[in-house]
């Protein structure tokens, strides 16, 4: 777990915050502050979220209400909205995740071709089921997946969307990672699904090098096609969401069907690093004390 700041809230909503789950290097790139908290009889533990410094704080209570209606599998469940004006909150009940940058940390370096083909397989059906409903992430990164031992959970919701004045909703770059916002939203577009199938494309890229703009000969052969057509700058030209799913799942010729988050008798693979530091931050979770209140005069 990432240590608390200074400047870390103490109490979100009915939560005491208990420890960081973003890293100071990494918080840049994510558009939500995002801590482990616990009620403070202790019965409940949540992944606690507040904007990030610069949002604009009503678009982002919007955002975060939306969120708490949509039941979209993959998506981090948004379970409790609350806050007053210029400090409002989210809350989704706690299990045991890494944000991507986190896993590749804790793994030492770039995940397994097959880890990425899952995480691929299992955010293009997340986007899949979004699309269909009319629902665009519009916040995709590689901080907004969260790694938990069931596959990821896509939070950051919305996360780049902000209020031009003309009240139209417009793509910003407050909080999240340059190398994912796709060209047409960056230039002030409307968030369409083509624009989270670029930020997926750049998810995949970061997860198989370690960075969301790479040398094409960095990319895995098998994947390469894919990622590049996710990457183009020309929205007409890239795969819809059910294309990926349906690439990443299908067996190559010749081959043996690989085993995906799809499967629901398969778990979720993750390298042996990466699942030991999972079972430390819940252990840490677990022992972490509240903090003390302290009275002020």
């Amino acid at each position: 777990m990432e240590r608390l700041r200074l400047d870390d809230p103490p109490q979100i909503g009915p939560f005491m915050t208990v420890a960081r789950l973003d890293a100071e290097s990494t918080e840049a790139t994510v558009s939500e502050r995002r801590c482990i908290a616990r009620s403070t009889d202790g019965d409940r533990t949540v992944i606690a979220c507040l904007p990030h410094i610069g949002a604009d704080p009503t678009r982002w209570a919007v955002e975060a209400e939306g969120a708490r209606r949509l039941s979209i599998p993959g998506l981090l469940p948004v379970t409790e909205v609350g806050g007053t004006a210029g400090f409002p909150w989210h809350a989704a009940e706690y299990v045991p995740a890494l944000p991507l940058p986190a896993a590749l940390a804790a793994h030492g370096g770039p995940l397994p071709e097959a880890v990425v083909r899952s995480l691929g397989a299992a955010l293009a059906q997340t986007l899949t089921t979004a699309h269909a409903q009319g629902v665009t992430h519009a916040g995709l990164c590689p901080s907004a997946v969260l790694v938990t031992a069931e596959g990821p959970r896509v939070g950051c919701f919305g996360a780049v969307r902000s209020a031009a004045p003309d009240g139209e909703q417009r793509g910003g770059l407050v909080g999240l990672d340059s190398g994912s916002l796709a060209p047409e939203q960056a230039q002030g577009g409307r968030p369409r699904p083509l624009g989270d199938v670029y930020a997926l494309g750049a998810v995949l890229s970061y997860a198989a090098t370690g960075h969301t703009v790479p040398e094409r000969d960095e990319l895995p052969a098998s994947l390469r096609q894919l990622i590049t057509a996710c990457l183009t700058r020309d929205p007409a030209r890239r795969p819809q969401a059910h294309q990926i799913l349906q690439h990443l799942t299908s067996a190559a010729a010749g081959t043996a069907p690989q085993a995906t988050v799809l499967d629901t008798a398969a778990a979720f693979p993750l390298p042996a690093l990466v699942v030991a530091a999972l079972a430390r931050q819940s252990a840490e979770v677990l022992a972490a004390e509240l903090p003390t209140p302290t009275s002020r005069d």
